[in-house]
């Protein structure tokens, strides 16, 4: 059946591969939804798909408004399940190698200013546990540059304020991050004032916590994103990811270099960091155009 060979690639996914859960769960819906196509447009099954059903599939999907960058993340889902089958000896190839998607159109990451990040870390006030929790948090995601994922994983042992540095690890890879001084004393006044009184249980081993004294969930940090960017007045989409694009682009236009921003943010490849020397080149060429009485 579908379903057990779909259990097998999760696991694969999981134990071989070494998949985030976000990679897991995106790979399973775009593998399941293609499931579902074949069962109702083609009267076929996973196992016996060939490759001008997956190129139907993908028409469909641009049918349907989809943006290129879906279609491109679907047939490499597909990609991955088949060649699973194939090595697993359930299939004798693989319908979707050889097929390629339109070239998604490149996004570089929302980035807030200078200005516009002291505004926003200026939102949370000091006058309550969840004022001093939430103004805790975003200072240690603008000084750190870590993934929300990660934020909400940490543990108090995690921090060592003497020394004035983070250690994350995630994905199997630890690694240690240093504080500005205003992120410490933010962290200090939580750590030490506000997280004794609002943690339901004295073993919680949560760094951050909600209201109920349990541990912080991505849907909890999302609201409180949403809801100091209104308080802001900030134009842009703030999500929980801006603040790790800003913390990138701001220390690179201050001289850092490429690699010691790709251990600080966790990057497997130098590739993936250096999409944030495009947006500095980007924003160069705006000042430029705008500022230029040539341009």
């Amino acid at each position: 059946m579908a379903s057990d060979y779909l259990a097998l690639y999760e696991k694969y996914l999981i134990a071989e591969k070494g998949s985030s859960a976000n990679t897991v769960s995106a790979y399973l819906r775009d593998v399941t939804q293609f499931q579902e196509f074949l069962h109702v447009e083609e009267d076929s099954d996973l196992r016996h798909a060939a490759p001008e059903m997956v190129q139907r599939y993908m028409d469909w999907m641009h049918g349907k408004g989809k943006s290129a960058a879906s279609v491109t993340r679907f047939l490499a889902s597909v990609k991955s399940f088949y060649s699973f089958m194939v090595s697993s000896g359930a299939m004798s190839a693989n319908p979707a190698k050889g097929l390629t998607a339109a070239k998604a159109e490149r996004k570089y990451p929302e980035i807030l200013t200078n200005k516009e990040v002291e505004l926003f870390l200026e939102q949370p006030q000091c006058v309550d546990a969840k004022g001093f929790r939430d103004h805790a948090m975003l200072e240690l995601l603008y000084a750190t540059g870590i993934r929300v994922s990660e934020l909400i994983a940490l543990d108090v042992d995690d921090l060592n304020l003497s020394a004035g540095f983070l250690r994350c690890t995630s994905r199997g890879r630890e690694r240690i991050i240093p504080l500005y001084p205003v992120a410490v004393k933010a962290l200090r006044d939580y750590e030490s004032g506000i997280r004794p009184e609002i943690i339901a249980d004295m073993e919680e081993r949560a760094l951050f916590v909600n209201m109920n004294g349990e541990r912080m969930s991505r849907q909890g940090f999302w609201k409180i994103i949403k809801y100091y960017q209104e308080k802001a007045g900030i134009q842009k989409d703030i999500t929980p990811h801006t603040l790790r694009h800003s913390f990138a682009v701001h220390l690179l236009e201050n001289g850092a270099d490429l690699r010691s921003i790709q251990e600080m943010l966790g990057h497997a490849d130098i590739s993936s960091t250096q999409i944030y020397t495009h947006v500095v080149k980007n924003q160069l060429k705006d000042v430029y155009n705008k500022a230029h009485p040539r341009a």
